[in-house]
């Protein structure tokens, strides 16, 4: 499906690669679309099948599938609009022992 057409449709399933790291340095997990896919602002992506495991000092690289639904312009909107207050509640916090 190529990247065009996904971006005209609001859900559509697409591979992926599922990468999942747990060592002393790092815990982490990475979602990648195929097809050059990219999550905008307010999409939803799930990927489907089991949970992944990993144990501790290991890494795994997983292929699946990931179902993908755009948000549409006014969910987009209100979460440009919401991000913008929860925004401004971070300036109205103080490490000082002072009220200013």
């Amino acid at each position: 499906m190529s990247p065009a057409k996904t971006s005209l449709m609001r859900h559509f399933t697409v591979p992926c690669t599922i990468t999942v790291k747990h060592t002393t340095e790092t815990l982490e997990a990475h979602v990648e679309l195929d097809g050059g896919v990219q999550p905008t602002l307010g999409d939803r992506i799930v990927v489907h099948g089991r949970s992944v495991t990993v144990s501790f000092g290991e890494s795994v690289s997983i292929r699946r599938n990931a179902t993908v639904t755009r948000a549409n312009f006014l969910e987009k909107l209100w979460l440009r609009l919401k991000s913008q207050f929860e925004l401004t509640e971070l300036y109205e916090v103080s490490f000082s022992p002072r009220r200013l």
